[in-house]
């Protein structure tokens, strides 16, 4: 029995060799699926910025594994066209900030045309996007998920560990839908000379067989009673490590991790929340207009007779992503910034 089949198997690894693992498999059982970026397979070179594609264009070629020169709109363009003739790209435009230079492409080709087609087109494509602040300054270290709430069509899917990262892609690219798959740079794992300082590096037990995690269902990563926490993508574990220090004035935290925000699981956040009595988002995007407050209006809208507190966000500042590290760190949300939101509420 392969390794695949066998439902025993599992790894430890980190997102990165998780992420890799789950598009060499994906390559290996549909010749649809191809990789389309910037560096992804370069003779000797990374595989990609953060070492996701590293060694599969030896495996699958450079047909497979395409190259493209410096431009998000071509890489965008190419994969929406090659998803409309039945193949399943997976593109990869290297930060997250430069899928403003693809804008009109997501928003009114992808986004649209199935729509516009009376379902008749299906733009079955991800876009990988690595996001997050890592002392790279305002143009390499934004958290841009919030932008894509608000574009019908496209699904956002936000991974904080190894085995949602696998679960979460192998749907992303078995969808007929267009996927934004954002990955936060500081749990990636990389090593060696590609390794983020401050990485978190989440390393979990990785299934080395199929298994998909359906979007719109978040998960519960720390059970409490007094307050809830909602967190993504790194900040998954600034309200984990905020908890902790919580825990020892005895306020009991829920953490849950929405794994996807388009869809999003409204259903899990409710029940929490009329158990808890209190919400605090925390959120690495800028806070007007953010999925924070987007969350929070849902909330209010909703639920609002089972709150014994108004919503808090904790987000970054209204301001540009700074470059000085120090500055980085006060511009992030902090765990020591989520404990004194939530002293607040008590």
């Amino acid at each position: 029995m392969s390794m695949r089949n066998n439902k025993n198997s599992t790894q430890k690894m980190t997102i990165a060799e998780s992420l890799r693992l789950t598009i060499q498999q994906e390559m290996e059982r549909d010749k649809k699926v191809f990789c389309i970026g910037e560096d992804i397979g370069i003779k000797g070179g990374f595989g990609g910025a953060f070492t996701v594609t590293l060694g599969l264009s030896e495996q699958f070629g450079h047909e497979r594994i395409l190259d493209t020169p410096i431009s998000e709109t071509g890489i965008a363009g190419v994969a929406i066209g090659a998803a409309l003739s039945g193949m399943r790209p997976i593109a990869d435009v290297q930060y997250s900030d430069f899928l403003f230079c693809a804008m009109d492409q997501l928003v009114n080709q992808a986004a649209k045309l199935r729509f516009m087609s009376g379902g008749k087109l299906k733009v079955p494509m991800v876009m990988r996007a690595p996001g997050g602040a890592t002392t790279r300054g305002s143009q390499h270290s934004q958290s841009l998920e919030s932008y894509f709430l608000h574009v019908p069509g496209l699904k956002v899917a936000c991974p904080s560990t190894a085995y949602d990262a696998k679960g979460l892609l192998t749907s992303a690219i078995r969808d007929d839908s267009p996927v934004l798959f954002f990955e936060h740079k500081l749990l990636y794992g990389s090593k060696g000379n590609r390794a983020e300082k401050g990485s978190i590096s989440p390393v979990g037990e990785v299934p080395l067989y199929d298994y998909t995690i359906p979007f719109g269902k978040a998960k519960i990563r720390k059970k409490g009673k007094d307050v809830t926490i909602l967190g993504k993508l790194r900040s998954v574990y600034t309200a984990l490590e905020a908890s902790k220090t919580l825990e020892q004035r005895n306020i009991s935290c829920e953490v849950i991790d929405p794994r996807t925000i388009v869809p999003f699981d409204s259903k899990l956040l409710f029940n929490s929340v009329k158990k808890t009595g209190r919400l605090v988002i925390v959120d690495e995007c800028t806070k007007t207009g953010g999925w924070a407050g987007e969350i929070s209006a849902l909330v209010q809208e909703n639920i609002f007779k089972y709150l014994k507190k108004p919503v808090v966000r904790v987000t970054a500042p209204d301001t540009p992503v700074p470059f000085a590290p120090k500055l980085e760190n006060f511009f992030i949300p902090q765990a020591k910034d989520v404990v004194k939101e939530v002293l607040k509420l008590f």
